[in-house]
């Protein structure tokens, strides 16, 4: 699903204004019903992480932590059953597993007298029950079961999705009889940076020659976009020349304006794909 940047600035502006909550998610789909779920569901994720990058750094003052450490323990010997976490997250307007893991770090560092591991701390977030007190353990699955954007919850899905349209990916080359090598295949062979699959014979698409392609189960905003062309995208035409990048949840039209170059948006597998064989065939 392509949107214009305007339609997509008109959700994103929408965004602004509500609280990231699943409610939230339900107002967006009442208010623009004619766009895909997941589509909407991408870019409510996408903008609620930038929010949360911009005022990452308020949050993890020390005044802040102690702020937070502080009221979490009143608020439990008030009511350890209350989810006294999520509600404090919710009033302060940050991701509730990343208030868990804030509250997480500064209980550790009070009980073991240093700094803890980012291993330990992750391990802890994944499974509570590692964590050595009841009250704590509680609040933090709380928090990760009802955070719709960050957390080892969320990190988990985006993979499984992420590798579900790898997998829808593969099946589609191998329907169209297109031969490939696979990111692992390419890695095995001492590619450090590649793209999902490299085509052994080139195809052509809308009249542009393809000699890779790149999933992505995400919506294309401007922000990811540019990032991933830095990153990986211009590298990948280096080393192999002009590909496609298919972003499966949409992408914002007027970023589709590198094919001259050789990087060109799709928000599905390509029908019309040309192979070289098809062609000379044809003479």
């Amino acid at each position: 699903m392509k949107l214009s940047k305007a339609q997509y600035d008109e959700i994103a502006q929408f965004l602004g204004h509500v609280q990231p909550t699943r409610q939230s998610l339900r107002k967006l789909k009442e208010r623009f019903p004619s766009q895909s779920q997941s589509t909407l569901l991408s870019i409510f994720s996408q903008e609620y992480q930038k929010q949360i990058k911009r005022t990452h750094a308020k949050h993890h003052t020390a005044e802040a932590i102690e702020t937070y450490y502080q009221r979490y323990l009143s608020g439990v010997m008030k009511n350890a059953a209350a989810p006294v976490l999520l509600e404090l997250a919710n009033e302060v307007d940050f991701a509730p597993s990343l208030m868990a893991r804030i509250v997480l770090e500064r209980f550790l560092q009070e009980q073991e007298g240093t700094i803890p591991s980012k291993t330990l701390i992750n391990s802890m977030l994944r499974d509570p029950s590692q964590i050595p007190d009841g009250v704590l353990a509680n609040q933090v699955y709380q928090c990760t079961v009802n955070d719709c954007c960050y957390g080892p919850l969320v990190d988990c899905i985006k993979h499984a999705i992420g590798h579900e349209h790898e997998v829808l990916l593969r099946e589609m080359l191998l329907e169209k009889n297109l031969s490939f090598l696979a990111e692992e295949q390419l890695r095995a062979k001492g590619y450090d940076k590649t793209p999902d699959f490299i085509l052994e014979v080139p195809v052509a698409v809308e009249g542009h020659i393809i000699h890779w392609i790149e999933s992505k189960a995400s919506f294309g905003d401007e922000c990811s976009h540019q990032a991933y062309l830095h990153d990986q995208f211009w590298s990948y035409w280096n080393r192999f020349g002009p590909g496609l990048v298919i972003y499966w949840y949409g992408f914002i039209e007027e970023l589709d304006c590198h094919r001259e170059r050789g990087i060109l948006l799709k928000d599905c597998f390509p029908t019309d794909i040309v192979t070289l064989r098809h062609s000379m065939a044809q003479h």
